[in-house]
């Protein structure tokens, strides 16, 4: 893979970032989201034949980033473009990409995902929505909890299960549910995370979908879900470190301007070394971020799987650690309103419990990539 970005990269870099400097910290999401779209950003990643600009993962991850250094982050661009989006394109009927990968890529149209359950957790062959044929239709049921942006999409990817026709074993399978579908449900969870994204729970009660609802092949299982999975988690990773690239900002800034005893506070090793060390951990884990959409946009669904969770750690990790130092660098300051790192506190730790927490990962690793027994 490529050890430094190319002028194309770096091009699109400059560019998203002017887009969020005129939005900023007090963006209004629809308008942000819609001027993206003009540019070509939120299809950035989407096949130019149906409307995208024919890149990757690499290139909405490069959006996603510059937008969240520059406070304006756009939570949807992980479910829609980069979830929905990729699994419709690689998967989906030719008709399905007809009417939604254009939509998607010029914003008009968006998409939540649905795979989380309240009883599943991190354990996915736990899922209990469950689809079953009626005649030529599919009768969906089950529940869904800590679902992003339902109230503002146009249909909701579900992760469901069949039953294998050659098997008889229960496998994930794909569902695309239109928000108005009888018998489809949300109610909004009462969160204390401040975000324009909205939190629901959704309920099917034998919503009856058409046969071309179903997003790929009913046996295909896994495979087109971790298609989806991947780029969640590589887009979680840039969700987090432009989130603490934004807060790491905020707080040089102060400690070259704040000064006690006729010192700038950043002068002192105190302050500097842990804004160093923020710092770093931010750009090595942007480097396995990059590695991992690299491996990905090739084609390389195992090595690229690794590499996304590695990813998505050390990215929330080090986002933590910047929003905290962030902090404690401007001290009550860090409190205020005016410099919108306090509600970053609670934002940050959304980068280490979903969409897997950091302790799923280190599971993944220990027994994938080290060879060590499994504890569950």
């Amino acid at each position: 893979m490529p050890t430094t970005e190319t002028d194309e990269h770096k091009s699109l870099r400059e560019a998203v970032a002017a887009l969020g400097k005129r939005h900023g910290r007090d963006f209004n999401r629809e308008q942000l989201w819609s001027e993206a779209a003009k540019l070509g950003y939120l299809g950035v990643n989407l096949p130019e034949a149906y409307g995208g600009g024919g890149g990757g993962i690499a290139e909405l991850s490069i959006v996603l980033e510059e937008l969240g250094a520059a406070g304006c982050p756009l939570l949807m661009m992980v479910v829609s473009p980069a979830i929905c989006g990729t699994v419709i394109a690689r998967f989906g009927t030719e008709a399905q990409k007809q009417e939604w990968l254009p939509a998607l890529a010029d914003g008009t149209r968006t998409m939540a995902f649905g795979i989380t359950e309240p009883d599943a957790g991190s354990n996915s062959h736990r899922i209990t929505t469950t689809a079953h044929r009626d005649g030529a239709d599919w009768l969906l049921t089950g529940r869904k909890v800590f679902i992003s942006g339902v109230d503002i999409a146009d249909a909701t990817l579900i992760v469901g299960r069949t039953e294998d026709s050659r098997t008889g074993r229960l496998k994930p399978c794909l569902f695309i549910v239109p928000r108005d579908a009888e018998g489809f449900t949300r109610r909004q969870m009462d969160m204390e995370l401040q975000a324009a994204e909205k939190q629901f729970e959704l309920t099917l009660d034998d919503v009856r979908l058409p046969a071309e609802a179903l997003v790929g092949d009913e046996d295909a299982g896994l495979l087109q879900l971790f298609a989806g999975l991947n780029p969640e988690r590589i887009m979680t990773a840039a969700f987090a470190i432009g989130m603490g690239r934004y807060a790491l900002s905020q707080a040089i800034t102060y400690a070259r301007d704040r000064t006690v005893w006729n010192t700038p506070i950043g002068a002192h090793q105190a302050i500097a070394h842990p804004l160093a060390q923020a710092h770093i951990d931010l750009e090595l884990a942007r480097l396995m971020m990059q590695k991992a959409a690299h491996l990905y946009d090739a084609g390389d669904d195992v090595a690229a799987g690794e590499a996304a969770n590695m990813a998505k750690y050390a990215a929330g990790e080090a986002c933590v650690k910047a929003v905290d130092q962030a902090v404690h660098t401007l001290g009550g300051n860090g409190l205020t309103r005016e410099f919108g790192l306090a509600s970053l506190i609670t934002a940050a730790r959304v980068a280490r419990i979903a969409p897997v927490s950091r302790e799923m990962i280190l599971n993944y690793v220990s027994h994938q990539t080290l060879g060590l027994p499994k504890s569950y």
